[in-house]
């Protein structure tokens, strides 16, 4: 007799994005999570269903609020920018921020947010250290173009982009313990420890990280 469990469970994980499909195994099950800039809910659904996760999310667009919202998510309409401050220490045993870090206005106080309010914080964000963005920039001297970075720079949402080294010492300033760290390379796999460093920063497409705050 087939288990059809793991084989929905395989599919639903495959139908979500690749860095998300790292940060929902990262995710213990029952856990308390907030995802902030959660788009349509597919991270949190998948938590929801297949981890039974006490799952809450926060979306800048109305129309992504209403596809979680349809999809029985406990979703409000919130801006990362602004809002994070009335949540209380500690609220949550996970804060995700995903492809969304490189959007906000002040980077380093919403890192900070994050390692308050969650017990741990799970932050991805696409590597404009990366050989692909490099050589664009070398060899036409245009803002590159790739998977992670699709848009034009007269109409992409990222204001602060960043390199993985980039993060690391900004994890470093802000005194956040860097628990975890996972590079991303071509379709979305993990790359082996011995590339982390400066050759992660040039071959690594994203990254994924878990971080805390110092005291905890």
């Amino acid at each position: 007799m087939l288990d059809i469990v793991p084989n929905g469970l395989q599919t639903a994980r495959a139908a979500i994005r690749v860095d998300l499909q790292f940060i929902a195994d990262l995710i213990r099950p029952g856990s308390r999570v907030l995802d902030i800039g959660c788009g349509d809910g597919a991270l949190l659904e998948y938590l929801v269903n297949f981890k039974q996760v006490d799952g809450r999310g926060i979306e800048l667009s109305q129309g992504g609020v209403n596809a979680c919202v349809s999809h029985g998510l406990s979703v409000i309409q919130g801006d990362a920018n602004t809002d994070l401050a009335t949540y209380p220490s500690d609220a949550f045993d996970y804060v995700v921020l995903s492809q969304t870090l490189q959007a906000t206005q002040e980077p380093a106080r919403i890192l900070a947010d994050l390692v308050r309010i969650g017990r741990a914080a799970v932050v991805s964000f696409p590597n404009f250290g990366h050989w692909r963005v490099r050589w664009q920039l070398l060899a036409r001297g245009r803002m590159p173009h790739t998977a992670a970075l699709e848009n034009d720079w007269y109409n992409t949402p990222n204001i602060h982009l960043c390199t993985i080294t980039d993060f690391v010492d900004l994890a470093r300033v802000l005194g956040t313990v860097i628990e975890r760290a996972a590079i991303l390379g071509p379709r979305g796999r993990t790359m082996p420890d011995w590339a982390a460093g400066s050759l992660g920063n040039l071959l690594g497409e994203q990254a994924v990280f878990v971080l805390r705050r110092r005291d905890k």
